[in-house]
């Protein structure tokens, strides 16, 4: 069986002329309005073509720079209430929770992961993968399960900042920029340790937990946050996801008691480090930075057991939107159902720009790279247009 007639059923002829005229019709407005609109130096012959560089009047595609009015990203003023209201809102949302529960439930879409580790003592399990997007930095995943643990405990644990400090030696400074006491959303800077050739690392980080019946989805990620300003060193890395769920699972022992927490994590940032070197650098540390972990872990439940109170990052941990995962995604899918739109809706726009990107580079003169230039342009275009 060939390929094509995995993706295409079999079709008669007169279905074939119903699916293909459509698309040729497409086609054919898009190189009449591209022919059409053509502008006037598009009317030049080759022996014209040196204004392309020495006049100011024509499109130069080598010399163009968008305005500065453009490049500059606006910041709301924080000057009014409504303005930092305004900041405050939409750190971590709905659309947030929703993501982490199909990269769970393994329903995201994303390419398959790659095995890289396999790893346990005799009070916990390790176990990660990798991914490489087209797109982006590495993605990560791993599965760790502790013997005699909560999720309630081992939630709070990766919630205190405070007591972070004491077993995760890559953490020079953390502070908590906002709270929100209604939905337990907090902001949290952290400056981190880097290796002797790189500088600290700089995070602000949105996060906040949805709880779906003892099972804590715990998101946070990089989020804007205008109020405190960039700076030369520590680098600041605005690409950072790293979200958990943590539940109860069954003990290793085998004796059916539910007595061990199970902590999908998900990660990816770019730490402005090349992404080869970067997986280089986690394949050869992963294990080592693991291993602490654990040990810090256990002593925090020594804590809590002798009577040690909460930190205020760890009582915000406590605060959760309450959520049923399988009725809010039917209620989101029925949603989508309703405002969705036909993909027929979108490929013909995207063939109306390629049909006048054809047209415009047959008007140019034949040097491939203007061409070249003018494709890449249409082609930027039609992704645009699928991703809306």
């Amino acid at each position: 069986m060939g390929l094509s007639s995995l993706f295409f059923p079999a079709l008669g002829f007169s279905d074939l002329l119903v699916f293909a005229a459509p698309l040729w019709i497409a086609v054919a407005a898009g190189v009449l309005v591209g022919w059409v609109w053509r502008p006037k130096w598009a009317y030049l012959s080759a022996h014209d073509s040196k204004l392309f560089s020495d006049s100011p009047k024509f499109f130069n595609f080598t010399s163009f720079k968008l305005p500065s009015s453009i490049l500059k990203t606006s910041s709301p003023s924080l000057s009014s209430p409504q303005a930092a209201e305004k900041e405050k809102s939409g750190f971590v949302t709905d659309d947030d929770f929703r993501h982490l529960w199909k990269l769970v439930e393994v329903k995201d879409g994303g390419p398959s992961w790659i095995p890289m580790m396999d790893r346990s003592t005799p009070t916990f399990s390790y176990q990660a993968w990798r991914r490489d997007p087209e797109n982006g930095p590495p993605q990560y995943r791993s599965r760790t399960v502790f013997e005699d643990a909560t999720p309630e405990m081992v939630r709070d644990f990766f919630w205190d900042d405070e007591f972070r400090s004491k077993w995760d030696d890559m953490l020079l400074y953390s502070s908590t920029l906002e709270r929100c006491k209604d939905t337990g959303t907090m902001v949290v800077q952290w400056v981190r340790k880097f290796p002797f050739f790189c500088s600290d690392r700089e995070y602000i980080i949105g996060r906040r937990i949805w709880d779906a019946g003892r099972v804590y989805y715990c998101i946070t990620k990089g989020v804007p946050y205008p109020s405190v300003p960039r700076q030369n060193k520590p680098r600041r890395v605005d690409l950072y996801y790293s979200s958990w769920c943590i539940r109860a699972v069954e003990s290793k022992r085998g004796d059916g008691e539910t007595t061990a927490c199970e902590v999908l994590l998900f990660h990816h940032e770019d730490m402005g480090i090349p992404w080869e070197i970067a997986k280089l650098g986690v394949r050869q540390g992963m294990w080592g930075a693991v291993k602490k972990i654990e040990p810090g872990l256990r002593a925090y439940q020594r804590d809590k057991t002798a009577g040690a109170g909460l930190s205020p990052s760890a009582s915000m941990a406590q605060i959760n939107t309450k959520v049923s995962a399988e009725e809010f995604m039917n209620e989101r899918d029925s949603i989508a159902e309703v405002t969705g739109e036909k993909p027929t809706g979108k490929n013909i726009p995207k063939i109306l720009v390629v049909g006048g990107a054809i047209a415009l580079a047959c008007t140019l003169d034949k040097g491939l790279l203007t061409k070249a230039v003018i494709f890449g342009v249409a082609r930027r275009f039609a992704r645009i247009g699928k991703r809306m």
